[in-house]
């Protein structure tokens, strides 16, 4: 009845575990569709038989004429006819960290890419300052926007646990049932009744299925799950934690991941240093910190901003012109008129007053700070001349060079990563100068490394992709095709890819990677695409994850050792028996008793056990060889055969001095104390027990409450209900043989660790 019952709990739990991946993961795809059709659902306004209406999106047609100013949320392909300072965050879609400037005016050649659309504006991006109108072109499923949609319907890739388990469940059922036959058939040759060749088969089938583990790893993965959480990582999908852990590549984003995602002043050169903060805080529009993030940045730049703007009142204004690349303001300075212009330095040097040295080292300067990946302004100062701009002179005071710095922790986080033999690679919408110096910066980017841009690997077959992903660390001007491919190629190579994202354009990477990781801050899009969400938009809690989810994994591979090497013993320990002719060693329901005292309580310890060594120290391991590499099987079987083996003998030599029920009592204790003594050498794989004994009694101190929970239930098995499970009570002489057959146990794998590891530490 107890075997009836648990095997029915084991199989309706997979069962059910099964169905509900199945259902979550179809789930996912549908949340990920819902997350961006929310992206359009707004209001615009519309010219619409001659009058301004507002509509929802949803009722907007090609050909409708709509009216676009700052704040508006853009919700179809749209060709501009009209546009004044109209600058577009396209940041969740492109990838690009700085609002671009359209131009209805610019030509656009056919085939361009996203990045490249001045002249339009597409669904899913938003108007940053300025006004404009155009024509509707595109909507709904026809827009740039829809066709990541469809990428997002991919199903993602299994993680290395489940094909690891796979491929190890296929191996071990063909091994099972070749050793049923065997045995069944050497049993029937004995002459042994029907009845009893299937009930020894039965006992085969409960002593070689190591029914916890599934509901032991999963408490593993949920463990670490709550573990991760506390380290600002959101675990979604619960296969997730294992497959962090088995990660061999890092692609991710630029902006808010790897920098700080806000703009910041680099470097100045100034002739005028009074009057170059004159010009970056008077020529500027932004308020109460909102607007162009490049004025947000100039007034944080300077420290008496207010009380410069309330001196210096502002008499006149040319609004950012989007062709000329500049913006001019007059301010009256103590009585007097003065003019102040900032912009593109090709713009300002046409009608600037300095001279041939300074505009000699002005370009020296720029092309300096270029080299650096930064952007560079141009500020100039002068009498005003009035409002034509043909009557303006005025001399260029000294240029910005602006940049998104990388985060101070970024660096040692790419270290750490490449340390543990994972490679950590940059891909970003943003220009290729910029992305390989932040790139560099962080050691992401060395010399020798390629840089690969969207249109380079849009002319690149998959083949010549690969080759060139061996050696790219940079990926510049990035689309959300081109982010879903490089992904996809690099898993052919059989790499664990991890990929970061926040916004709509990164959903077919992240759903096809396999472990996607969204910001905290990111679209609701990513977030449902994504297996995992950090609250801190930083690598270097991603790296912190992955170690550990390698502990996890690890964790999960010294319990498979522990539940299969248990199994592979008794196993042994039943074929042997019956291949010497001699009765059942154990019984069915004394081998579920076993399981349930060693493995049933001692298994539940293992998903606390500490990090052994520094597991950033060692690359990461093969998916195929995560689990069940030839050092774990040698282990298995070592244990399983020699432990089995010595059991047959003992119970061949107890079977002779002692009646039956005595020897199975004898049998039957052993193998939970064994078992026990098994366990704790498992706590540790990379170092003996003996080694350092109060760090392997302090890697995990809870397996000892599992020991002793389960010898309080061994002990009301043989005293207070021995006849439940066929026994008898055992005398003070019965202890001694199991407590040698345990010591045996434990100074084999004692043994089997000194040569293996030499005594030595792990890696730290």
């Amino acid at each position: 009845m107890v075997s009836d019952i648990k095997d029915f709990l084991i199989i309706v739990f997979i069962i059910g575990v099964n169905s509900a991946i199945g259902f979550w993961q179809e789930l996912k795809a549908e949340t990920s569709l819902d997350a961006l059709k929310k992206l359009t659902a707004s209001r615009v306004r519309v010219l619409r038989e001659d009058a301004e209406k507002v509509i929802p999106s949803e009722d907007l047609v090609p050909g409708d004429c709509i009216l676009l100013s700052e704040g508006d949320l853009v919700t179809a392909d749209i060709r501009l006819s009209e546009g004044a300072a109209l600058t577009v965050d396209e940041s969740s879609l492109t990838g690009e960290s700085l609002p671009v400037t359209k131009d209805p005016d610019a030509l656009v050649e056919v085939n361009a890419p996203p990045h490249d659309f001045r002249n339009s504006l597409l669904s899913g991006t938003s108007v940053v300052r300025g006004h404009g109108k155009g024509y509707v072109v595109r909507t709904g499923r026809s827009t740039y926007f829809a066709t990541i949609a469809e990428l997002a319907l991919e199903r993602p890739p299994d993680s290395p646990f489940t094909k690891a388990i796979g491929n190890f469940s296929k191996r071990y059922i063909a091994l099972l049932l070749a050793i049923f036959a065997v045995v069944g058939t050497f049993a029937f040759l004995q002459g042994r009744p029907p009845a009893e060749i299937a009930y020894l088969l039965v006992a085969q089938m409960v002593s070689a299925v190591p029914e916890g583990l599934p509901i032991v790893v999963t408490i593993i993965m949920v463990v670490g799950a709550l573990a991760l959480s506390k380290r600002k990582t959101l675990v979604r999908h619960l296969p997730a934690v294992e497959t962090m852990g088995s990660a061999t590549v890092i692609a991710s984003d630029k902006t808010g991941t790897i920098t700080e995602g806000t703009l910041s002043v680099h470097e100045v050169f100034a002739f005028d240093r009074e009057e170059l903060e004159l010009a970056a805080v008077l020529c500027n529009d932004a308020r109460d910190g909102s607007g162009d993030p490049i004025d947000v940045t100039l007034l944080r730049w300077v420290e008496s901003r207010d009380r410069i703007r309330e001196e210096n009142p502002r008499i006149w204004v040319y609004p950012f012109d989007t062709s000329r690349k500049l913006m001019a303001t007059a301010n009256s300075i103590g009585g007097r008129e003065r003019f102040f212009i900032k912009g593109a330095y090709e713009e300002l040097k046409t009608h600037a007053d300095n001279d041939t040295p300074s505009f000699a080292e002005l370009e020296r300067q720029i092309d300096k700070m270029a080299a650096k990946g930064l952007r560079v302004l141009a500020f100039g100062a002068g009498s005003w001349m009035g409002e034509d701009p043909s009557v303006w002179r005025y001399r260029i005071v000294g240029i910005i060079g602006f940049v998104d710095p990388p985060k101070p922790s970024a660096a040692e986080a790419v270290l750490t990563a490449q340390a543990a033999g994972i490679r950590v690679v940059m891909i970003t919408g943003d220009y290729p100068l910029t992305a390989k110096e932040i790139a560099r910066s962080v050691h992401i980017w060395n010399d020798g490394d390629m840089l690969l841009t969207g249109p380079t690997i849009e002319s690149m077959s998959d083949n010549e992709l690969a080759v060139a992903l061996k050696k790219t660390t940079v990926f510049a001007r990035i689309l959300p095709e081109h982010k879903h491919r490089i992904v996809k190629v690099l898993q052919e190579q059989g790499e664990i890819v991890t990929v970061t994202g926040d916004g709509v354009n990164d959903v077919p990477a992240l759903r096809a990677a396999d472990l996607g990781i969204a910001m905290g801050s990111g679209t609701e899009a990513a977030k449902s695409a994504a297996k995992m969400v950090i609250v801190d938009n930083n690598l270097s809690v991603i790296v912190d994850a992955i170690r550990n989810a390698r502990v996890i994994v690890d964790n999960i591979r010294k319990v498979i050792y522990y539940l299969v090497s248990t199994s592979v013993t008794e196993i042994v320990l039943i074929s042997t028996s019956i291949f010497a002719g001699l009765p059942l060693p154990l019984m069915p329901i004394q081998i579920l008793w076993v399981n349930l005292v060693t493995d049933g309580v001692q298994d539940k310890t293992f998903p606390f056990i500490r990090e052994e060594g520094n597991v950033m120290a060692r690359p990461p391991t093969q998916p195929s060889r995560q689990f069940f590499d030839r050092k774990q099987i040698r282990r298995i079987m070592t244990f399983g055969i020699v432990i089995g083996g010595l059991g047959t003998a003992l119970f061949w030599y107890l079977h002779g001095i002692y009646p039956y029920e005595v020897a199975v009592s004898i049998m039957f204790t052993s193998f939970v104390c064994l078992q026990w003594f098994n366990g704790l050498q498992a706590q540790m794989e990379h170092e003996p027990f003996l080694r350092d004994i109060r760090r392997s009694i302090r890697i995990n101190p809870y397996v000892f409450l599992g020991i002793g929970a389960g010898a309080v239930l061994q002990m009301i098995a043989i005293y207070v209900i021995p006849g439940v499970f066929g026994i008898v009570p055992l005398a003070l002489e019965h202890w001694g043989y199991v407590i040698a057959l345990s010591l045996v146990a434990f100074f084999i794998v004692e043994a089997i660790k000194w040569l293996e590891f030499g005594g030595s530490h792990p890696p730290a």
